[in-house]
């Protein structure tokens, strides 16, 4: 059975007042959105680099973005009446 679709992610990146990097990110999967957020603090004794500070941000908005994901994957398998096995730790199939 073949099955091909196309998720697009959006991902905001902007500096706030305090100098905090946010990016908010959202994933349209079509039939629904899920929203994420990470942030990113330059130390006061580091180089300002704002590139780094984007990377980071969006690097953890897209690691909260799995964790939600994966959750989500779980809850449709265990609502499909599977049991989630004892010995895995994250929904999911063999890689």
């Amino acid at each position: 059975m073949s099955h091909t679709l196309e998720w697009k992610v959006r991902i905001h990146l902007y500096e706030d007042d305090a100098g905090t990097t946010k990016a908010e990110l959202l994933l349209d999967t079509g039939a629904g959105e899920l929203t994420a957020l990470g942030t990113a603090h330059c130390n006061p004794a580091d180089e300002d680099v704002p590139r780094i500070g984007d990377e980071l941000a969006a690097g953890r908005g897209l690691s909260d973005l799995a964790r939600q994901l994966l959750k989500a994957a779980e809850q449709d398998i265990q609502g499909m009446g599977t049991p989630r096995p004892e010995d895995r730790q994250v929904a999911g199939w063999p890689g």
